[in-house]
């Protein structure tokens, strides 16, 4: 990941938190994202939120918003983990895609 990606995303408070074989673990507070860099490209994989089951991804049943995480345990996802988990999706396509 290039010295002025990995600045854009400082300026929004993400952080790699680890990095193995081309993937990148990014997070901000409670969010965490997947990136991959291959052949210089960046491509983002799903984006979600720590939880007390784990990382959880925001789904939509309808119009209501849940917390689906590994093994099936889901939650319904507060207005704030919603923004939370929304907020971090897109600062995160912006400073990657730049």
């Amino acid at each position: 990941m290039s010295p002025e990606v990995l600045a854009r995303l400082a300026r929004v408070d993400i952080q790699v938190v680890a990095q193995n074989n081309g993937y990148f673990v990014l997070a901000r507070n409670i969010c965490v994202g997947i990136v991959r860099e291959q052949d210089g490209r960046l491509s983002i994989g799903s984006s979600g939120i720590m939880t007390d089951s784990g990382l959880a991804y925001l789904i939509w049943a309808g119009c209501k918003p849940i917390l689906a995480a590994h093994g099936g345990s889901q939650s319904p996802a507060s207005p704030q983990q919603v923004e939370a988990v929304q907020g971090f999706s897109n600062d995160l396509k912006a400073a990657i895609s730049q």
